[in-house]
């Protein structure tokens, strides 16, 4: 028998479907369908401006929304060939950098609790937590941020944030060492993760596979030393990755070593962090002036009350 479950709610929002071949109550085969969360931000993107778009985008990844942010904003910087203030570049390192750890901490709770540990699982809340409280300090939001900017960030770091982050830094680090006192040698840990869930380094590559998925699986690639974006050429870290074919422990250590190394990087930019401004101001003049087409009707922000926008204008153009 052959039975589709889904699309379903297994974490968030209807995003799985599975194809399940069954045997009584045996599942021989199971497919995974995948492509449900799409909702057409392509097509919204077309009618906003950077700064109106930027609400979306914090929300194709809620658990990690800084580095959303962060592509939206790099791509026009590149193309017009912007330039961010080197404060602005260390900030959004150390707002990525939390993001990051913050997104592993959720994975690795109810990764714990899907293997029988639900310890594990409240232990992160307890640092995840933490590291919301900066964010919401420094951009007024615990989740969707909206503080990236072209050519910069939204506002400068508030008074005492940086010597509060430091503190979080080192109340963290030994806590990621308890997770492993606790997690990574726990023999009942080991017979569930190791050997379990290999993708080779061919088949990562092949299926287009990035982050810890990809160096999980023997694949040395980071995009922060690949494309060398921000200041993280100016930072000293390494590129967390394993050798052996990508299994469940595979993929589990790379995370772990991860946290500890955006704890390093976000220390190291905490001291390091310049003076100066947090934004360039010239990042918000059209190049082409108030003459650009880009300001013409066709290409304005239209939303609601549309016929009374459109009356108006027919309107005008009786008038003339």
């Amino acid at each position: 028998m052959i039975v589709s479950m889904g699309p379903h709610h297994p974490s968030m929002h209807g995003v799985l479907r599975l194809i399940v071949t069954l045997d009584g109550e045996d599942v021989l085969d199971c497919e995974p369908v995948l492509g449900y969360l799409h909702r057409g931000m392509e097509k919204i993107a077309e009618n906003r401006t950077i700064v109106q778009y930027l609400p979306y985008v914090t929300r194709w990844d809620y658990l990690a929304t800084m580095f959303t942010e962060a592509i939206t904003v790099n791509a026009p910087e590149k193309l017009t060939n912007i330039q961010v203030p080197k404060r602005a570049s260390y900030i959004r390192i150390i707002m990525l950098e939390l993001s990051r750890i913050a997104s592993h901490l959720l994975w690795l709770g109810p990764f714990m609790a899907d293997i029988g540990a639900q310890t594990p699982f409240f232990y992160i809340f307890r640092e995840r937590e933490m590291i919301y409280d900066l964010f919401e300090s420094a951009t007024g939001m615990r989740m969707m941020h909206n503080y990236f900017r072209i050519g910069g960030v939204a506002v400068d770091l508030p008074y005492g944030w940086i010597d509060k982050c430091l503190d979080f830094c080192d109340y963290f680090l030994p806590k990621i060492n308890e997770y492993e006192r606790l997690i990574t040698n726990n023999p009942i840990f080991l017979k569930r993760v190791e050997g379990i869930g290999i993708i080779t380094r061919e088949e990562a590559i092949n299926w287009g596979l990035s982050g810890p998925m990809l160096r999980a699986s023997g694949v040395q690639w980071d995009l922060r030393k690949v494309d060398h974006y921000e200041c993280y050429d100016e930072l000293d870290w390494k590129i967390q990755w394993q050798k052996k074919e990508g299994d469940s422990l595979a993929r589990y250590l790379v995370r772990i070593g991860e946290m500890k190394e955006s704890i390093k990087i976000i220390q190291q930019a905490l001291k390091a962090i310049p003076g100066g401004p947090f934004e360039n101001l010239e990042a918000r003049r059209l190049s082409q002036g108030k003459n650009s087409e880009w300001n013409l009707f066709e290409y304005q922000f239209i939303s609601k009350n549309l016929h009374q926008l459109l009356n108006y204008q027919n309107k005008s153009i009786m008038l003339e």
